[in-house]
Order: C-alpha cells, then structure tokens, then sequence
C-alpha cells in the first residue's frame, strides 16, 4: 500500500529552516512533499531556494511574505504548517495554521511566555488540530536509555535530579550575537534553550513541574562585564570591523558562504544583524542560571545553566531509592547554520553508570547514534517525515509537552524578576 504524500508549507527560511526542508527534499521525497516557504524576507527565501536546487537537487518551490499567509495556506492546502521563525512569533502562525485547518509542526520552544502559550492551548482545543514540539534531544539513544532504565526500576523512585548544562564560547555565545539576546524575542535561555532540558526531565522521570525558584544574571557578556575584565576595544558588529579581527568571539559573515548568503545579503530587507558582538549595549538575557525545581511526583531538580564554558555538554545524576545514574555527555561545539547540520549537538563522547544501593556499580552501553542532537535528529525526522515505527517510550511531544517545558523556564524567568517561587498551576489552564 502507497501512502499519500503529506504537504507541507515552512514560515521562517533562517538558521532552523534546512533542517525540515533538506530532510524533506532528500531522505522524504517519497512520504513528503514541501511546497511552498513564507517569510519577513524574500532574499532568505530565494537563498532557502537555492539550497534546494544546489544541495538537494529539488525544484524551487513558492514563495510568500509573511502578510500572505492565509493566501498561502489557501492556495497551497498543506496538510501541516512548519513553524521556525523567531520565538516570539511562533504563536502566530501556530494558531492561524489552526484556524485554517492545518497540523502544525514548531521548532522548540513553543513559544516564550505563558499568555501566548494559553492562547496556543486554546487553539488546540477549539479547532481540534494538532501541534507537534520537535523535541529531538527525546530521541538520542543515551537519552532514550535513561528513560528505559528509571521506567524498569533501576533505581526504585526516583527522588532528585542534578543537571548541569554547559554551553561554550563558541555555540553558548552564538545566542549573544543574535536576536536571542532580547528576551522579548527568546524569552531568554532558560525557555530557548533549556526548554530541552526541562522537557528531557519530565519525559524522564515521567511527571510535572509544580513549583520552580531561580537566580540568574548577565555575569559574562555584555559591555559593562567587558568593561570591568578591563576590555576597551568595542565594536557593534563584527564583520568588516578592524576591531573585531582578533576577538575570538565576533562572527564575520563574509567568511562563511552559507551565512552570508542567508543573513549579510538579506540585511537590506529587514536590518537584522547576524553578528553583532556579544560584549555590546542592549542584552537582556542571563548568562549564568540556577534553577530549584519541585515536581508533582515530589522530585527536586537543581539545574544549572551557563553560557561561556571552556567545553560543551553536561552532567546529569538521577537518584533514586535503589541507587544512582550518572551520565556525562560532551557535544560538538557549533554555530547555528555555519556548517554542517549533522553537527549540531553532535557527540564528542559520552558515560552512562549505574549505582546500585548494595550493588557494585556498573557501565550501561549505548548505541552510538549518528547525527545531530546525539542521535536524535534522525530519529525524530523519520518520525514526522518519514513512515514512523511503534515507539513504547512514547517520544512523540505534542502540545502539552511543549507547554509544560517552556512553564519551567518561564516560571523561572518570573522567579528572578520577583525573588519567589513560582507555582506552575497558576500560570496556564490545561483541558481535560
């Protein structure tokens, strides 16, 4: 039996972009079919084009701007709307997609604060669509392994989690330069980007944030830490500025072919900047983060997150009251579309042990998965694009997980600004 093709249509050509629509216009040619790109800009449109006729060997598709979406979506008749814009404009399509009929398929995080998150879960409900969170850090192998051995009872109940995330100087600054850096955008790292990290925990130990308390600050970027490390050498953006040449942070878009086609030559259309330099005015996300966690399960979770470490990866123990895991990860550093896709969160290396109470304490063997996010990026694409095999681990994330990881972060967003715990219920009305 032949399956139908399942159309798709993509809002937002930037970094995220390739990943969805060079695995559609490669690997998925035969269950998928993209067929028409929407965005703010027509030179990173026609760039995201010829992409794919260069790299994929696919014909050009349709282009939009971003005022005709429903005449997109009414032209078009796709079956689901890829969503990878800028954070704080993914409620926006998430839910007119909906209203017009289609599935929706978001880049992480759903979206970046818990008023535009209710309006999503509304949506869902009143239009009785369906909202995929492309969670791929669910799928790497190590990561799915946790899931199987705390499920299997390994380690009994499992009563705290430690998490510690490091990002480095090259991929952990890359967030500095972009417009990351307006928390208005982002909703700062701890919902761009830790939304990963909170959604693997409940994923993991199967459960909910109830209760979150959090400290966080620019301690590292920014002009005026630069300016107290003694620096006096500044500039506003790194290409073709003399004083970026030897900074170790600036990212100069003219030496990298895919970034300057993408960003530096469609500046004239929108103004946005690439490359601006992470020890510049007007940052207003943290760097350093220290999160409390208290889940519906009575678990705790300490989650540390930092922005300009020497290497890439974490740590995370999980404590039970049968024993301990502990697992180590170190990743490729990259910047976002600067290179190779399959790099992203790649694996340098990786240790998974298990301590028993009254046991000797054992190696647990993974699978070494292939691709980016450790393994997972092929997995979840295959899942959505491709002919999807029964999963008992159920890494699917749908709307609800979607809303209940960025909650964590925005929870701990609201702790900082108040100096309080924050209690998750009240931040969102979930349906039954």
């Amino acid at each position: 039996m032949v399956m139908s093709k399942k159309k798709y249509v993509l809002v937002g050509s930037g970094g995220r972009a390739e990943f969805f629509y060079g695995a559609i216009a490669s690997q998925f040619r035969e269950t998928s079919e993209l067929v028409a790109f929407c965005d703010i800009n027509e030179t990173r449109m026609a760039y995201a084009n010829k992409m794919l006729q260069e790299k994929y060997d696919h014909a050009a598709i349709r282009t939009y701007k971003a005022d005709q979406f429903d005449q997109m979506i009414e032209t078009e008749k796709p079956d689901a709307v890829i969503v990878t814009t800028v954070d704080r404009t993914h409620h926006t399509y998430i839910i007119r997609a909906m209203e017009l009929g289609c599935d929706v398929i978001t880049e992480k995080p759903m979206t970046v604060d818990e008023k535009k998150c209710q309006e999503i879960v509304d949506a869902v409900e009143r239009t009785g669509r369906k909202v995929r969170v492309t969670f791929n850090y669910r799928y790497a192998p190590h990561h799915t392994k946790a899931r199987e051995l705390i499920q299997d009872g390994v380690i009994g109940k499992v009563t705290s989690v430690h998490f510690e995330w490091l990002l480095n100087t090259q991929h952990g600054a890359d967030y500095f330069r972009r417009w990351h850096r307006n928390k208005n955008n982002s909703g700062g790292l701890l919902v761009h980007k830790s939304t990963h990290h909170f959604d693997l925990v409940n994923f993991w130990i199967g459960s909910q944030p109830e209760s979150v308390f959090a400290y966080g600050d620019l301690m590292f970027y920014g002009r005026e830490n630069a300016e107290n490390r003694g620096v006096t050498s500044f500039y506003e953006r790194a290409t073709g500025n003399p004083n970026a040449k030897d900074d170790p942070f600036a990212l100069h878009l003219d030496e990298n072919e895919h970034l300057k086609g993408m960003y530096l030559d469609a500046e004239h259309e929108d103004g946005y900047r690439r490359d601006q330099s992470v020890f510049g005015d007007g940052i207003n996300i943290e760097d350093t983060m220290g999160v409390l966690v208290k889940y519906k399960n009575n678990a705790i979770l300490t989650y540390s997150l930092n922005a300009y470490m020497p290497w890439e990866g974490y740590r995370i123990a999980f404590n039970g009251t049968k024993g301990r895991i502990e697992m180590s990860i170190v990743e490729q550093s990259y910047v976002n579309s600067g290179g190779d896709k399959a790099l992203e969160g790649a694996l340098k290396g990786k240790t998974m042990n298990v301590f028993p109470m009254f046991g000797e304490p054992y190696t647990v063997q993974v699978e070494e998965g292939k691709g980016g996010h450790g393994g997972g990026d092929p997995v979840l694409l295959n899942d959505i694009f491709g002919e999807p095999v029964h999963d008992p681990f159920n890494r699917a994330a749908d709307h609800n997980d979607g809303a209940r990881s960025i909650l964590t972060g925005i929870a701990a967003n609201k702790s900082i600004q108040t100096g309080k715990a924050v209690e998750v219920d009240q931040l969102v009305q979930f349906h039954s």
